[in-house]
C-alpha cells in the first residue's frame, strides 16, 4: 500500500497503482474508498489531462474485462454451496445461492457488454437478404 495523503497531484506512481488495481478487477469507486487514493473526480480529471494515464487506464480496463471473464467461469463452475443436507439427512438445493451466482454472472456480463461492446456486446446481424418493393403512387390533384 502506498503511504500518502489524498492528493489531487498527478504522479506516475499513483497512476500505476490505480491502473494495477483496475487491471486486477477493482472499480474506481472501490479504489477511491482507500484514503491513500485520490477522489474519483481527480482520477477522471487526470484521464482528460494526462494522455499517458488515459492510455494506461484503457489498457487496465481491457485487462479488467479478462479478469471478469475468468470470474464468470469461476462463479459458474463453483457449485460448492448449491446444495445442503437438511435436518432429516436429505440433500436439498440451495436456490438462493444459485440465484445469487446467476446475478453475479449476469452483472459481470452486463458490465462487460457496456464497457467493451465490440468484444463482449451482443452481435447484431444487419444483413438483409430479401427484396424491397417500391410502389409509386400518383395522387390526383
Amino acid at each position: 500500500m502506498l503511504n500518502m495523503a489524498r492528493s489531487t497531484e498527478y504522479t506516475p506512481q499513483v497512476a500505476d497503482f490505480i491502473c494495477l488495481r483496475i487491471a486486477n478487477g477493482e472499480s474506481v469507486r472501490k479504489i477511491c474508498l482507500d484514503p491513500d487514493m485520490p477522489a474519483s473526480s481527480t482520477i477522471f480529471k487526470w484521464l482528460s489531462e494526462q494522455k499517458t494515464f488515459s492510455e494506461q487506464y484503457t489498457r487496465a480496463r481491457e485487462a479488467q474485462m479478462e479478469v471478469m471473464a475468468q470470474e464468470i467461469i469461476d462463479i459458474a463452475d463453483d457449485g460448492s454451496n448449491d446444495t445442503y443436507v437438511d435436518d432429516d439427512g436429505n440433500m436439498r438445493t440451495e436456490h438462493d445461492v444459485i440465484n445469487r451466482s446467476r446475478l453475479r454472472v449476469d452483472a459481470r456480463k452486463w458490465l462487460m457488454s457496456k464497457l467493451a461492446p465490440k468484444k463482449y456486446g451482443e452481435k447484431v446481424d444487419l444483413n438483409h437478404s430479401g427484396e424491397v418493393a417500391i410502389k409509386r403512387v400518383i395522387a390526383d390533384v
